[in-house]
């Protein structure tokens, strides 16, 4: 099965992303910053205003991937949050001061997120190991997902190392390939990587502004791209 998944910030967004016929959102705030934990109001607007998944951003500050005993506290209340709201998961990554996987981190917020589907975030790019993260996110059943460009730079040049993972993850997880993807390349990425989950941010918004409205035709013209090329 095709996955598109779009990032939205609001209410309005979710459900322009929901009618143009994406399959899952990925809520957060603070797009500018590469994405923000969303206030609880706004969790809870969205989630009664869509029928489709969300899947929302638990990230406190985007300082860097490497959180504080404070932090984590912090981050443990917003995953709770989420699962009282019914909200399908969430996404997080964490990272340590060597720029490796935290795993004791990690741990610490998967132990609160049980029943909640988890996308391991970005921070998975700036791995220097990304088929050894992989293998480490591995352990992981909670982890469903990995959202990943293939690394540093754009996912057009990083498409044989985004078939390397895909072929590592064996359909054990999800590789949602995000970062550039749009409807000039995603039917190449589609054939050539091996991956059928893709995520778009500003591609889904007027000028490709990470301020702009979601505009449906966007969404839809690279839905077309996956389903009838």
């Amino acid at each position: 099965m095709m996955m598109l998944e779009v990032i939205g910030m609001n209410v309005e967004d979710c459900i322009a992303i929901e009618q143009a016929g994406a399959n899952r959102i990925e809520l957060v705030s603070a797009l500018s910053e590469g994405g923000l934990t969303p206030s609880v109001g706004m969790i809870e607007q969205c989630f009664e205003a869509v029928s489709i998944p969300i899947r929302v951003m638990i990230r406190p500050h985007s300082r860097h991937f490497s959180y504080s005993s404070y932090d984590l506290e912090v981050m443990k209340s917003d995953i709770e949050v989420v699962r009282q709201t019914g909200c399908e998961g969430i996404v997080i990554g964490t990272l340590d001061e060597h720029g490796r996987i935290h795993r004791k981190a990690l741990e610490s917020l998967l132990k609160v997120s049980d029943g909640l589907d988890v996308t391991f975030h970005r921070a998975f790019d700036e791995l220097d190991d990304l088929e050894g993260g992989l293998d480490v996110l591995l352990n992981y059943p909670e982890i469903k997902t990995v959202l990943t460009s293939g690394g540093a730079g754009d996912v057009e040049h990083n498409v044989s190392i985004l078939k390397k993972l895909v072929e590592k993850a064996d359909n054990r997880m999800e590789i949602l390939i995000g970062g550039g993807v749009n409807e000039q390349n995603i039917h190449t990425l589609l054939q050539e990587s091996g991956s059928k989950s893709f995520h778009i941010g500003r591609m889904a918004r007027e000028n490709m502004d990470i301020h702009g409205r979601i505009v449906k035709t966007h969404i839809q013209r690279i839905q077309n791209e996956l389903y009838t090329r």
